[in-house]
């Protein structure tokens, strides 16, 4: 009989994942998945850049490269992070991921040991709980209000809690919730962190989908210790399908990741990198960012109105200023499970929060997507739900 690793045991397929392969249905509004919307994908700018890079280096973009990437990309990437996440560094600090979920499989397995603690979020972002499962540590959420991850309850567990290897956080627009941390609560964070100098993961998906209000620096751009570990990705902004993603870090710690990738795939895609390299070369990147905003914007707008409308007084909701995301409250006596099977039945779906709380126990939350529907959808899809919401009050 074979036998598997302990490890197997504490994983299982991503709830949202088996959600969205019921959902995949042409006649079903979905709202459950945290993808960007395909129709705004550069299709003909990916096409002319790929053309390029087999044109000019083909028998360079089918060879390996380097762990660490692309040189050029990765100047991209620093004058980017400069620009939009006030992070001054250079390419020796830049290490090219397959996405940055690999980053975050990559963390746990650099700073957990069977045991340690984990801090993030609550709630908090369901791919990273499940990436670092595998490393078997115990997960303490930290409260948070709108203003983000509550410092004062993180030091007292700080204060009161042995073996914290790292803290995990998503400080714009968060997956699921949709709040983005003040900059009061992140210069507060920063003193914690400084004090206790515990490692930082900052993953920074959703930043530039800001529609409003002023951009927040990241924690990377205040780390006076070289703590934080910033994730970047060209997912939300380029395509997914790329899967180019990015760490800032540390040289000390961007060694042991470089170890850990030459372990994993030895290098990121060669011809994905050189796409990215060559469309950076000849298009508005920052253009582009803005049809897209534009378009999310108005869907968000669609989707907020039609809740203040529709759902009754008694569910509460996010109010997001950018991301994908808004994230809602329902009474404790509500479970979102099962009234996600009756919103299935009227063709609707979401995904229930329960899974994005580490440690269970709190099923009366659900989050949508906004970006992936036309806004007609989004306005029919949650009328749908307001109903089965109605139909559930005591």
């Amino acid at each position: 009989m074979v036998q598997y690793a302990n490890r197997m045991d504490l994983l299982k397929g991503s709830e949202i994942r088996e959600l969205l392969a019921l959902t995949s249905k042409p006649d079903i509004i979905s709202f459950a998945g945290g993808m960007p919307a395909p129709e705004l994908f550069p299709c003909e700018g990916v096409k002319q850049a790929c053309i390029k890079v087999m044109d000019e280096v083909g028998q360079v973009a089918l060879q390996y490269t380097s762990t660490e990437g692309l040189p050029s990309l990765r100047e991209k990437l620093v004058a980017r992070m400069k620009a939009k996440n006030n992070i001054d560094t250079d390419i020796d600090h830049v290490l090219i991921t397959s996405g940055s979920q690999q980053g975050l499989d990559f963390s746990a397995r650099i700073f957990l040991n069977p045991g340690d603690v984990v801090l993030l979020e609550s709630p908090s972002y369901l791919g990273a709980v499940n990436a670092f499962k595998a490393c078997e540590p115990k997960f303490i959420e930290v409260p948070t209000d709108d203003d983000g991850m509550i410092t004062e309850e993180l030091e007292k567990i700080l204060a009161t809690t042995e073996n914290v290897k790292m803290i995990y956080v998503i400080p714009d627009f968060q997956n699921p919730t949709g709040k983005t941390w003040s900059l009061e609560r992140r210069h507060k964070f920063m003193d914690i962190i400084n004090k206790y100098e515990i490692p930082v993961i900052e993953d920074n998906p959703y930043g530039e989908l800001r529609f409003e209000g002023e951009n927040m620096p990241s924690l990377k751009s205040l780390d006076t210790k070289e703590l934080v570990v910033f994730l970047g990705t060209c997912s939300k902004i380029l395509a997914p399908g790329l899967r180019i993603g990015w760490i800032c870090a540390s040289k000390e710690n961007l060694v042991k990741y470089n170890f850990i990738k030459q372990g994993a795939d030895l290098q990121s895609s060669t011809i994905d990198q050189l796409i990215a390299d060559r469309f950076l070369d000849m298009y508005d990147l920052d253009e582009h960012v803005e049809k897209i905003k534009d378009v999310y914007r108005k869907r968000r707008d669609v989707m907020l109105k039609t809740m203040e409308e529709t759902f009754p007084k008694e569910v509460k909701f996010t109010h997001p200023e950018g991301g994908l995301f808004t994230w809602c409250v329902l009474p404790e006596y509500m479970d979102a499970k099962v009234l996600a099977k009756q919103c299935l039945e009227k063709k609707v779906a979401y995904i229930p929060g329960g899974s994005f709380f580490p440690n269970g126990g709190k099923e009366n939350h659900f989050r949508l997507n906004y970006s992936c529907m036309p806004e007609d959808k989004i306005k029919e899809g949650i009328t749908r739900i307001a109903e089965v919401l109605k139909a559930n009050l005591k």
